[in-house]
């Protein structure tokens, strides 16, 4: 195969997940060209991308141009670019192509919004991607992959969170819950999993339930749950016993040293499917 190699655009947020899904690519023969729109970054990315750029999340027409400079013809969003950065002082100041995409909007749900940025692109030619294109190694089937199998109680409360969740998920809300004897601890909305997993862990003493699915329509092109490393601190941080993900709909990254910790300190993790899916 000579010639050029294919490129693929990758608009990087925070957390592991752009590199794990740049690793994949270029493993797959792929150049990367990583964005990064927010400036706490793995600093992986700057170290291994083909070509690597930082531009404001408020820049979407900057984002674009240096796509098409690159020639970049496909493009996937990973990582988090909390809404936060929407409601909070801004400091960069957006460009035209930002502000008439903000002024569009029916609302300021993460989807409305990851929809609107999905649009933006593909009208200049730019394909946004399957987000787990690369990714699905990381998804696991059913199964305990723990030590510890979870008790009976948190079975039940693995069950109660997973429909929950669900509901949650079909509000646009959020796709994460914390629960405790069957009742919710704490459901995910603007702060992010971490947040909400610290919280309902706290609010639940010791022995919450983490649950994390997909959303009922998961748009596959952007904010698909994903679990690491920081998903299990922040369990720790809460005394959460229980990480149960929706089976083969979740990127777990890090899998081998989360799995050692959880080991370490008897934590369950596992992957569930619901009721109607089996």
């Amino acid at each position: 195969m000579g010639g050029v190699m294919a490129k693929v655009g990758l608009i990087a947020g925070i957390g592991n997940l752009p590199v794990e899904f740049m690793r994949a690519a270029q493993h797959e023969g792929y150049e990367v060209v990583v964005i990064s729109v927010v400036t706490e970054g793995a600093p992986e990315l700057q170290a291994e991308a083909d070509a690597y750029y930082q531009i404001s999340v408020f820049k979407s027409d900057t984002v674009i141009k240096t796509f098409l400079k690159e020639g970049v013809t496909d493009v996937t969003m990973l990582g988090k670019v909390t809404k936060e950065h929407l409601y909070k002082k801004i400091t960069t100041i957006p460009d035209m192509r930002t502000i008439k995409l903000l002024n569009c909007l029916r609302n300021r749900k993460d989807d409305t919004i990851m929809l609107a940025i999905v649009e933006e692109l593909e009208k200049e030619g730019l394909a946004v991607a399957d987000q787990t294109k690369y990714m699905r190694s990381l998804m696991p089937p059913v199964g305990v992959m723990t030590m510890r199998k979870p008790t009976e109680v948190e079975q039940l409360d693995i069950e109660f969170g997973f429909t929950l969740a669900k509901q949650m998920g079909a509000l646009d809300i959020g796709q994460t819950v914390v629960v405790k004897e069957q009742a919710a601890m704490a459901i995910e909305a603007i702060e992010g999993t971490d947040e909400c997993i610290k919280r309902g862990g706290a609010l639940g003493r010791e022995g919450a339930v983490v649950v994390k699915t997909a959303k009922p329509n998961q748009d596959v092109r952007f904010d698909v749950p994903a679990v690491g490393m920081k998903t299990l601190e922040s369990m720790i941080t809460g005394n959460c016993k229980v990480l149960a993900m929706e089976a083969k709909r979740t990127i777990f990254v890090e899998q081998e040293a989360v799995l050692q910790k959880a080991n370490e300190l008897g934590i369950v993790i596992c992957a569930v499917e619901g009721p109607d899916e089996e």
